[in-house]
């Protein structure tokens, strides 16, 4: 599979009540598709951040975005743009990271968790100098994630209630 050029096409989801920033790496082939956050159907972000809440999993991106707003959660991705391989976050190179620095100075947003290894290499490498704030990597919910159960990961994301 060959490298693509992608950028990143939709911006952050947050409102003014948003406490709590869960970044991504960047949108993954499924989700540029369909234009939102964890949009492949195999992905075990949603079901987890609505087992995590106590509430029922999300169907509709009306419904995710009710959700992760509800409970002060914005979403984001650390990566403006770079080339990829399909949907393989290891494949990443020459990355760009989107202005977070920035967007902390416009919103009420108090702690940042990554959603994988890899956002969290990255955040570290490219944003973490400009915020001065540190991250908290949290394991991947992709499908390829599979040492991780679903039980396992609504026990790590737990955290984010508190933060």
């Amino acid at each position: 599979m060959e490298y693509e050029w992608v950028t990143h096409p939709f911006g952050p989801l947050y409102d003014q009540n948003s406490r709590t920033l869960l970044l991504g790496s960047i949108p993954s082939p499924k989700s540029r598709e369909i234009g939102f956050y964890y949009g492949h159907p195999q992905n075990r972000f949603w079901p987890v951040l609505a087992a995590v809440f106590g509430e029922p999993p999300p169907q509709t991106i009306a419904q995710k975005r009710a959700l992760a707003l509800r409970h002060g959660v914005a979403l984001w991705d650390t990566l403006a743009c770079c080339e990829i391989r399909g949907a393989s976050d290891a494949a990443i190179r020459n990355p760009v990271a989107n202005d977070i620095a920035s967007f902390l100075k416009e919103t009420q947003i108090q702690s940042i968790f990554c959603t994988g290894a890899v956002s969290f290499r990255w955040y570290e490498k490219l944003c973490r100098p400009k915020t001065g704030l540190a991250a908290v990597k949290l394991p991947s919910t992709s499908a390829a994630n599979a040492a991780w159960s679903f039980e396992r990961l609504v026990s790590a994301y737990a955290q984010i209630r508190t933060s």
